[in-house]
């Protein structure tokens, strides 16, 4: 994956932490999820002319869409994130594994964001955790 851009905008972190509570300017400690924003990749993301797949009618079922569900997110960091300043986000895939269910096989699967600043620091780091359900064939 290519180096996709995150600036760190004033009006962007107090949007995100009126949105989960906080009532300050200052970078919440969950603010790199709204890396999505600038994602062109991210599943959820609303694209003229094509089925939005964000409604949650298919959680976590494998078919065509996106499906699966959004199981773990966790922020490491290595120096406080500022505003002002744009990171660069490099995705890269983490580690999968299976277990089996009562409504089927758990697929999970781990994806981290690494952000670096302009000096090409690792700034922070976010590691999220999917799971997709399959149904185990009969024998």
């Amino acid at each position: 994956m290519t180096d996709v851009p995150f600036p760190i905008e004033q009006g962007h972190v107090r949007a995100f932490a009126r949105a989960v509570g906080e009532d300050a300017d200052v970078v919440v400690p969950t603010f790199p999820i709204a890396f999505s924003q600038f994602d062109p990749d991210w599943p959820l993301r609303m694209k003229p002319g094509e089925p939005w797949n964000g409604s949650g009618a298919d959680a976590g079922r494998s078919s065509g869409g996106t499906g699966g569900l959004h199981a773990e997110q966790e922020f490491e960091y290595f120096r406080p994130i500022r505003v002002g300043e744009t990171l660069t986000a490099r995705k890269r895939q983490g580690r999968t594994w299976h277990k089996s269910g009562r409504a089927g096989v758990l697929n999970f699967a781990e994806r981290h964001v690494d952000f670096h600043d302009a000096d090409g620091n690792l700034v922070a780091r976010s590691t999220s955790v999917s799971v997709r359900i399959t149904q185990e064939e009969s024998s």
